[in-house]
């Protein structure tokens, strides 16, 4: 668990999905899916009908031994606002990126910012204390990738150190490449 840094009423900090974030857990995947928005890093959230059906998926998502075939392990934390223990995000970490759409063009890293918490600094914060679980993992090489058109990701990926690496195009869409060093690594 990552402790926030944000002071003040905005202040988050990520931590594991638990049962007694249920409900938020609940209303953060409904506010997405009404916005139509794409869940990444959220652990497929979309595709479930309960928080104890997500829970119990990332528990599997978390373990080698556990992951399922085709898939790599990953953690999954919600970014928590202190204030209030509102969900206002999501984001992974992938364990590793040894698969062939993760190495190219996926990453280590995935995240989402419910749509009434953005352009508050969340996403750029989220990101920064997910570093330092990749440092804890001895991950020392984060990859971030983004679609060229999104600029507050790029952004983000800069602010926290990133190195552009080159574009590339994958489906038809014209991607960025970023790499990272988790403070220490």
């Amino acid at each position: 668990m990552t402790s926030g840094c944000r002071k003040g009423d905005d202040e988050i900090k990520l931590i594991k999905p638990t049962m007694d974030y249920a409900e938020e857990i609940m209303d953060f995947r409904q506010e997405m899916l009404d916005a139509g928005d794409s869940f990444a890093g959220c652990g497929s959230l979309e595709r479930c009908s309960s928080a104890s059906e997500w829970i119990k998926m990332l528990e599997a998502m978390g373990n080698e031994e556990t992951c399922p075939p085709g898939k790599v392990s990953s953690s999954t934390y919600l970014a928590v606002r202190l204030s209030d223990n509102r969900v206002v995000g999501s984001i992974d970490l992938r364990h590793h990126i040894d698969h062939p759409i993760l190495s190219v063009w996926g990453g280590h890293i995935g995240y989402s910012v419910r749509p009434s918490e953005r352009r508050k600094g969340y996403a750029k914060e989220m990101l920064r204390q997910n570093l330092q679980n990749c440092r804890n993992r001895g991950i020392t090489k984060v990859l971030i990738t983004c679609v060229v058109i999104t600029l507050p990701v790029q952004g983000r990926s800069l602010s926290n150190g990133g190195v552009f690496e080159k574009e590339i195009c994958v489906d038809g869409k014209r991607m960025n490449r970023y790499w990272l060093q988790p403070a220490g690594g």
